[in-house]
């Protein structure tokens, strides 16, 4: 579950970032990406472990209120459910290198 959930928050890091603070990034990119614990942040940040925790906090159901309305992460997985289904309904070399290619937008 949990890798689940880290895996989900990255993905909306990548398309919701611009629209977060820069401490904001930074708290979620420490702890998202490079996995910093709570105690590190706070230790980097001069501030205490629970602001840090609030501030994730907060910015986790930001990130999950703007898919909500976006839905930029959806439209991605769907994307990516329909070109699996490309590739497996296509035999002509030609297309599967189309195909490929597609893959490496998203």
């Amino acid at each position: 579950m949990m890798l689940e959930k880290t895996t989900r928050v990255n993905f909306l890091l990548d398309f919701y970032q611009a629209l977060l603070t820069p401490k904001q990034r930074s708290y979620m990119e420490l702890y998202y990406l490079e996995d910093y614990s709570l105690g590190e942040i706070s230790d980097t940040f001069d501030v205490s472990r629970q602001a840090v925790y609030d501030n994730i906090k907060r910015t986790e159901k930001m990130l999950e209120s703007y898919e909500e309305r976006l839905q930029l992460y959806e439209k991605f997985l769907n994307r990516q459910a329909l070109i699996r289904a490309l590739e497996g309904k296509v035999t002509d070399e030609a297309l599967l290198t189309d195909i490929n290619a597609l893959k490496e937008l998203d």
